[in-house]
């Protein structure tokens, strides 16, 4: 599981507060973003079971350590590497880094849920295998 999936992310003005710093939450939408695009690179969507639910991963809990700030127009480099594949749960390592300097250290676990019943749910066999 040592694979790491890396998106570049620009800074751009609507990501900076009055002084041209990046907001601390917008940390957490270009993680977001890094991660989409790792499932996606992963071939994941929304699963439909056969009953007809739909299934997905959801946010269940986040961690960010902030080291050092960005700025208007950084060229920043957003990575991904599963950390922990549990039954129906990953837990995501990821770092934001402008060059070699890391901005922030973010650990994110997602859970796989049942969206119709709102109840965790194994991840599928197929899924696991691309996860890992």
């Amino acid at each position: 599981m040592n694979k790491i999936f890396q998106i570049p992310v620009r800074v751009y003005y609507e990501d900076t507060d009055a002084e041209g710093i990046v907001y601390y939450a917008n940390y957490l939408k270009f993680a977001e973003r890094a991660r989409t695009e790792f499932l996606r690179a992963h071939k994941w969507t929304v699963e439909t079971t056969k009953d007809g639910d739909r299934c997905g991963f959801v946010a269940r809990h986040a961690e960010i350590d902030y080291k050092q700030s960005a700025f208007l127009d950084d060229l920043l480099s957003v990575s991904c590497e599963i950390e922990e594949l549990r039954n129906s749960s990953v837990v995501i390592h990821q770092e934001i880094k402008k060059g070699d300097e890391l901005l922030a250290d973010v650990h994110v676990t997602l859970v796989y849920i049942n969206i119709n019943r709102h109840r965790p749910t194994r991840i599928p066999d197929q899924m696991r295998e691309k996860l890992q």
